[in-house]
């Protein structure tokens, strides 16, 4: 719901939680079909309890696009590709694989990544080289990181057992999340009243699966299920309205919708590290990917999805070079065979929201096989 009332959307919300026409909406340049997933996020539900981690979340989405279809046939024909953003990273390949794999006669094209996690690994490595270039780390401590973490030129921050690195990494870790930085877009403003413990510490467990540090976590505001320095107080208070749940017909057992579910992610079961594997399935398969990001996200950060789509070893077509909105750089891109790496300037890491007009050309460009310049 996010994606769909905060960043490519046809309507978003005014702060006073009343709707306005988003002008930069992806439904302007496809037919777009929006998922809550997993179940038990916002208003998706199950029926019974059962497992949740990256495999069954692959599969459940795979029959609800079937049902989808089987109910609108006549979109059945229409080329069709996946988006996510986030750890949008691991579902949506899981998925594309899916469809890749089974006999539903979808139409599949291809998939994009804005913002993903796509290696643990690399994600870790290139947050410490992120910061410090952006002024978040002092001289002293990226030569204490680079002296205790690294060996002839070769870092290792993400699953380094000497001392004196994971005491490097525990204060560039406080730093990081624990004095108010937003770490979804560095150069944007903190929101101070929606805060929610146990989903703040849950990203940071995401992101530095290896260590367990004792940071500072922000207090607790009064919007239930809202990530740290997020401000989704508008879309809480309109999808909670009685008459727009009756409108969703949103059963009225369920309970109030939260934009994070504590509830899933204490339960879920991580399975995928490394996408790689899917990445060349799926680009062998002939699929066309992008991989975008906002170069001033944290979360998620453009270092690591470069080297990631570099690490597939795809045949270079146009090397790094800027691309352009509005007579403005908007971004750099690199084209490979199957697969693009974009970045988003001045984006963070849900880049709709932040550069909306950019992110929409960017797409229509992405699916009509056009030149980005």
């Amino acid at each position: 719901m996010e994606g769909l009332l905060a960043e490519n959307g046809p309507f978003h919300l005014n702060d006073d939680a009343t709707l306005y026409l988003n002008p930069n909406s992806w439904n302007k340049v496809a037919n777009v079909l929006y998922m809550e997933s997993p179940a038990g996020v916002g208003y998706s539900y199950a029926t019974e309890d059962s497992p949740i981690n990256d495999s069954q979340v692959a599969e459940d989405n795979y029959q609800a696009l079937q049902s989808f279809f089987a109910k609108f046939p006549d979109f059945a024909n229409n080329e069709f590709y996946v988006f996510g953003e986030s750890y949008g990273g691991i579902y949506v390949p899981t998925l594309t694989a899916k469809i890749a794999e089974g006999s539903a006669g979808i139409n599949l094209k291809g998939f994009g990544v804005g913002n993903g996690m796509l290696s643990y690994f690399l994600n870790d490595e290139t947050l410490m080289e992120f910061a410090y270039y952006h002024g978040v780390f002092g001289d002293d401590l990226w030569a204490s990181l680079n002296e205790n973490c690294c060996d002839e030129g070769t870092c290792n921050f993400s699953s380094n057992m000497n001392s004196d690195c994971i005491t490097a990494i525990s204060q560039a870790y406080g730093i990081l999340y624990g004095i108010g930085l937003n770490v979804y877009n560095l150069y944007a403003s903190c929101w101070g009243g929606a805060h929610y413990q146990e989903r703040y510490e849950a990203d940071l467990s995401s992101l530095f699966h290896h260590y367990q540090f004792d940071v500072p976590v922000p207090k607790i505001g009064s919007i239930p299920g809202v990530p740290h320095c997020i401000n989704a107080t508008a879309m809480y208070v309109w999808l909670n309205q009685d008459e727009v749940r009756q409108a969703l017909h949103i059963p009225s057992t369920l309970p109030d919708w939260e934009l994070c579910s504590t509830q899933v992610s204490s339960h879920y079961q991580r399975v995928y590290r490394d996408m790689t594997p899917f990445y060349k399935y799926l680009l062998a398969q002939d699929l066309r990917a992008l991989v975008y990001n906002g170069d001033v996200d944290m979360a998620c950060n453009f270092l690591g999805a470069e080297k990631f789509v570099e690490s597939l070893n795809q045949t270079v077509l146009n090397d790094y070079q800027p691309w352009y909105f509005n007579d403005q750089i908007a971004g750099f891109f690199k084209e490979y065979e199957k697969i693009t790496f974009l970045t988003v300037k001045g984006a963070g890491h849900m880049v709709p929201q932040y550069k909306p007009g950019q992110a929409q050309k960017m797409f229509e460009c992405f699916l009509s096989k056009a030149s980005y310049i």
